[in-house]
């Protein structure tokens, strides 16, 4: 007999369903997050069990791990790729459970990439070193907006950052904006020793492997960057095409037409928000300092705006970057800028 099981995985509990080959139920049971009381719930099935699924959601970690120790074949169903018949009135735990194990047992299941557990944490590490520059960021803004409301001036990142007490009080004679802008100094300052600390810790205990190392032939990409477009990628073989990548990458626009019209729109958030957020920091930098990317930047800017012209840089960059990791090869302006 086979058997076959759908994991719903939420934040305290886990409802675990299984059927037959014929779609029968074998077993329906909510269980507490535990990975004993859910192995557990599995064992009288284990020798015919032809794979878990389990939902891809936020906390998946220490169940697909607990899993696949024990011997099990786990897929880590991908949640936004699954829909389910619209006309149904009620869709609960038990209903979608069931729901994954039967797209399993019909091989029609689509699924997410199972990252390699001793590489997340680095990757967590330099995901946790992006939420540090966003708050870093926002931190300069603030001085920035504080600065252009009260004095009509602008001043760079750079000048910002390295901002003393005394020049502060020059520029703003009463306490309370003082404190305002300080306030915020401080927090940069802080920020950028964390970050600076992150970088410290990863370019010590890692370097780009081989077939990801022609990345740093690619205009805006440096180690940092490098590093974290490797540890995001995994295996770029799981790509069968620069299309899939650059989607995954969230460099292509969601949207529906028919005849011509625009019908509506997809899941913009559907891929990685980190390799996006790496292409658009690669971009931002080789604008800035490469030729040819920043004569096409400006006829961009000319024909629309400045967001959709970084945006379409990163997708370019994005391209590249694919064709660079799969074959091997350094990058070519020529074709990508011609």
């Amino acid at each position: 007999m086979e058997v076959y099981a759908g994991l719903d995985l939420h934040s305290t509990n886990t409802y675990v369903a299984m059927i037959d080959g014929e779609n029968n139920v074998l077993y329906k049971q909510r269980h507490r997050n535990d990975v004993l009381a859910i192995l557990s719930a599995l064992d009288p099935f284990k020798k015919n069990i032809q794979g878990v699924v389990v939902e891809s959601t936020y906390n998946w970690y220490w169940l697909v791990d607990g899993l696949m120790d024990a011997g099990y074949r786990v897929h880590l169903a991908n949640v936004s790729a699954i829909k389910q018949y619209e006309g149904l009135k009620q869709i609960d735990d038990r209903r979608s459970s069931l729901w994954l194990a039967n797209l399993l047992r019909l091989n029609i299941l689509p699924t997410g990439y199972i990252y390699p557990k001793e590489e997340r944490p680095t990757r967590d590490l330099l995901r946790k070193r992006l939420q540090l520059i966003r708050h870093r960021t926002s931190h300069v803004l603030s001085v920035k907006n504080i600065l252009a409301r009260n004095l009509g001036i602008r001043m760079k990142t750079y000048d910002i950052k390295k901002l003393k007490a005394a020049e502060v009080g020059a520029l703003f004679p009463d306490k309370e904006t003082r404190l305002m802008v300080m306030s915020s100094i401080g927090l940069i300052q802080h920020l950028q020793e964390e970050i600076d600390g992150i970088e410290a810790v990863i370019t010590k205990k890692l370097k780009i492997r081989k077939d990801f190392m022609k990345l740093l032939t690619v205009p805006g990409i440096g180690t940092i960057l490098g590093l974290t477009i490797m540890l995001e990628v995994g295996d770029i073989n799981r790509f069968p095409t620069v299309g899939d990548y650059s989607s995954y990458c969230r460099c292509i626009r969601s949207i529906r037409t028919s005849n011509g019209k625009v019908t509506g729109y997809g899941n913009s958030r559907n891929g990685n928000k980190y390799l996006a957020w790496a292409y658009l920091e690669a971009a931002h930098h080789a604008r800035r300092w490469h030729e040819a990317i920043r004569s096409y930047y400006e006829r961009k800017i000319s024909r629309t705006n400045k967001i959709v012209a970084i945006k379409t840089v990163s997708h370019k960059l994005a391209r590249a970057s694919y064709y660079v990791m799969r074959d091997g090869v350094d990058y070519d302006q020529a074709r990508l800028f011609a």
